[in-house]
């Protein structure tokens, strides 16, 4: 089968691409390096059944020429990470609207199955915890930028059910709760390679706010299987599903157990969601998916506890 994945040179994306290409597939992959990075595919280029294109899903003309040679689409090009957010809303707003649009657009023209990398962050900062995927959203005011991505990536959701129902388009959507493994980087504000990298350096680990909100983390391997078995089941067209891992932990004893493990002299250091990101920034106490819908459909089940997550991470930064 010949497979496209938008943003194939990010985190996810360059290890989706590697476990298609073990599986048999033929893969291409564009990406414009604006939070992926070419070293994260270097390793496949010598692969005769995968291929790059360094651009934009925002350029529909180069979209248009690799998804009609394509059977399925793996979209997951976005502007990612808080940090990014913040430092460049109007870019992150027309890669997350604008891109999307062109992807739906042109897969329904060519009739191409998508699968759409959506985020936890959808669910705002809602009290109702595990979020499953049927409750209702909970966002702050506009003033305040984070909430621009999870309003970008709820667009992007009604886009594909609009897709699915009125052209018939096949489509599954896949919620990401804090999906952590080797290759991601600390730069745009994800809290394990920063807290990992700093600890081995032992340098501070910084901890914003009082370090009592809890997040979940799943290993980048059990995600992409579950995409990929999402999306080749005919049953889990036009659905939405939580993917991730339901074990929570506080940032604070992350950052414990990360010195812990690194055997780190790192200092532990607080400072105010204000002093990092924007005035008014908010944060969610507490983030956790409902995993019983993506179980019910794939018996899905992470092979990773945060352990064993931790000190893959932990080998790839010494490598």
């Amino acid at each position: 089968m010949n497979i496209l994945i938008t943003g194939g040179a990010g985190f996810i994306g360059s290890h989706l691409a590697e476990k298609l290409l073990e599986m048999g597939h033929s893969v291409s992959v564009i990406d414009n390096l604006s939070t992926g990075e070419f070293s994260n595919i270097r390793h496949l280029v010598k692969n005769n059944n995968f291929s790059y294109t360094i651009n934009s899903v925002l350029n529909k003309d180069v979209l248009e020429n690799l998804i009609v040679k394509v059977n399925q689409i793996y979209h997951l090009a976005a502007a990612v990470g808080v940090k990014y957010i913040i430092d460049n809303p109007l870019l992150s707003l027309r890669t997350n609207i604008g891109g999307t649009e062109n992807v739906f657009e042109l897969a329904n023209r060519y009739k191409k199955k998508v699968l759409l990398a959506s985020t936890s962050e959808i669910y705002g900062k809602s009290n109702n915890v595990p979020f499953k995927e049927e409750d209702d959203r909970l966002l702050g005011s506009t003033h305040i930028t984070r909430w621009s991505y999870s309003s970008a990536k709820a667009i992007d959701e009604f886009l594909a059910l609009a897709y699915y129902r009125e052209k018939k388009l096949p489509v599954v959507i896949v919620r990401c709760f804090n999906t952590v493994g080797p290759r991601q980087t600390g730069q745009y504000g994800m809290v394990i390679p920063t807290f990992v990298k700093n600890a081995l350096l032992d340098h501070p680990l910084t901890i914003y706010g009082d370090g009592k909100q809890t997040r979940c983390f799943a290993d980048v391997d059990d995600v992409v299987d579950g995409m990929i078995k999402l999306m080749n089941i005919k049953k889990a067209e036009g659905k939405i599903f939580n993917i991730g891992n339901d074990k929570d932990i506080s940032i604070e004893e992350l950052a414990k157990k990360i010195k812990k493990m690194t055997n780190s002299k790192s200092k532990i250091e607080y400072i105010k969601y204000e002093d990092a990101y924007e005035e008014g920034f908010e944060d969610m106490r507490q983030r956790k998916p409902d995993l019983s819908k993506i179980k019910k459909f794939l018996d899905f089940k992470p092979n990773y506890n945060l352990g064993k997550i931790l000190e893959r991470i932990i080998n790839h930064f010494e490598a």
